[in-house]
């Protein structure tokens, strides 16, 4: 196999190199003028008919905060364009929090969503460890609308849908918020140093494997208000981008490396707690890979599957290459076994293959069973954020948030050139 694939190798660090700024690059067009995330097309320009979503500024805001951090202060306006939408346009003023995006005409969307909220958090937790003047107050009105409405700490997890004025609660309750939120609260516990973030961190992924170890290894999304899971939500939406029907091996993948991430900075290496979720995070990214990969005989991750493993959606999205990616690396950096080595490089070649526009940049975000792009649930290239860290996580400190690890410099020094 082509050595640019294979992990550790300069080629590879190389290969990586030139896709981050590749990203970077592509979408340099991406905030409006009022700080909020364009929808980007296929050729990285703004597609203004499109809603300027919360999460997708936030995720800017993440990325180009860890692109000035590396590759200097000309991506820093990027990363403070994006802050400025989430702390003025996006911020509802009158009943608090965070409006879930703008709607093309300007107007705001309806509701207030936890999945956003973890993405605010996760910026203004950037913004704290770049050192930005007005992290603290940003960061602090973050934690706090989630503290008070999107943190249950009698179930140890967190709610899903407020109405607007956070005068209603949905009883619905799902791990795709969830699964953000750890990822948030473990940026924020690196960036504040305040372990009670990491503590909630826990809470979940302790839940989370335990849900999973009861039903094979797939993970059940959907839940009503006592966490009893609905395995037949949105049967008739198998291909929902959030919440779709069925086990969602991507998220089995994220899930493993976030359980990694959680009990790398909590336990000692070895210890039978360490070693436990270790355990856990092996069995989902084998089942993942086992139920997903080539399930239909060609390359590519199946998006869903059913509770017996076959696939229901079989086009492939490329945040679940991304995740796998990030996986395997991390596997192979606490294992060091062979096996995880050899799925990353075989992702990469994937990736390199089929997933790469190497015309017009960033990553497709679609592909149907046949590898050819499509766009019923991914229309253009809105995402940068998995794409960007798949370049990143694989070299990171696998303790670190990876923002944290870019701050600190936990990288080798040829990711610089």
């Amino acid at each position: 196999m082509d050595k640019k694939y294979q992990i550790d190798s300069p080629e590879n660090i190389r290969f990586l190199n030139e896709i981050r700024k590749s990203l970077l690059e592509f979408g340099k067009n991406v905030i409006s003028p009022d700080g909020t995330a364009y929808y980007l097309g296929d050729d990285g320009q703004p597609w203004p008919d499109f809603p300027r979503d919360t999460y997708e500024t936030a995720r800017m805001c993440h990325v180009y905060h860890m692109g000035a951090m590396m590759y200097g202060e000309e991506w820093k306006k990027l990363a403070d364009g994006a802050k400025k939408g989430l702390i003025s346009a996006l911020q509802d003023k009158e009943n608090g929090g965070w409006v879930d995006g703008l709607l093309p005409d300007g107007k705001a969307k309806e509701g207030k969503l936890c999945y956003s909220h973890a993405f605010v958090i996760l910026a203004a937790s950037d913004c704290l460890m770049a050192g930005d003047e007005d992290a603290a107050a940003f960061f602090e009105e973050a934690t706090s609308v989630f503290d008070h409405y999107f943190w249950d700490e009698e179930d140890g997890m967190t709610c899903d849908t407020w109405n607007t004025s956070f005068s209603q609660k949905d009883s619905y309750r799902g791990l795709n918020a969830n699964m953000h939120t750890v990822e948030a609260l473990l940026n924020a516990a690196d960036a504040s140093e305040k372990e009670v973030y990491r503590q909630r961190a826990g809470r979940i992924i302790r839940r989370v494997v335990d849900l999973a170890a009861a039903n094979e290894w797939r993970i059940p999304e959907h839940y009503n208000d006592q966490w009893e899971p609905i395995l037949d939500y949105n049967e008739n939406r198998p291909a929902d981008p959030f919440k779709p029907y069925g086990a969602t091996p991507g998220h089995g993948l994220e899930w493993a490396r976030l359980i990694l991430q959680w009990a790398s900075s909590t336990f000692e290496k070895d210890s039978p707690d360490f070693n436990h979720f270790l355990e856990a995070s092996q069995k989902l990214f084998h089942r993942a890979k086992e139920d997903a990969w080539f399930a239909d005989g060609a390359p590519g991750f199946v998006y869903t599957t059913n509770w017996e493993g076959r696939p229901i959606v079989s086009d492939r999205m490329h945040w679940v290459l991304a995740e796998a990616i990030n996986t395997a690396a991390v596997l192979y950096r606490v294992t060091g076994q062979a096996d995880y080595a050899d799925s990353y490089a075989e992702f990469l070649a994937y990736l390199d293959e089929k997933v790469l526009d190497h015309n017009r940049g960033s990553w497709f975000h679609q592909l149907n069973h046949k590898n050819e792009v499509v766009g019923t649930v991914w229309p253009g290239k809105p995402d940068l954020y998995h794409a960007y860290q798949a370049t990143l996580i694989p070299y990171c400190d696998v303790s670190l948030s990876v923002c944290k690890a870019v701050c600190d410099g936990k990288y080798p020094d040829t990711l610089n050139h």
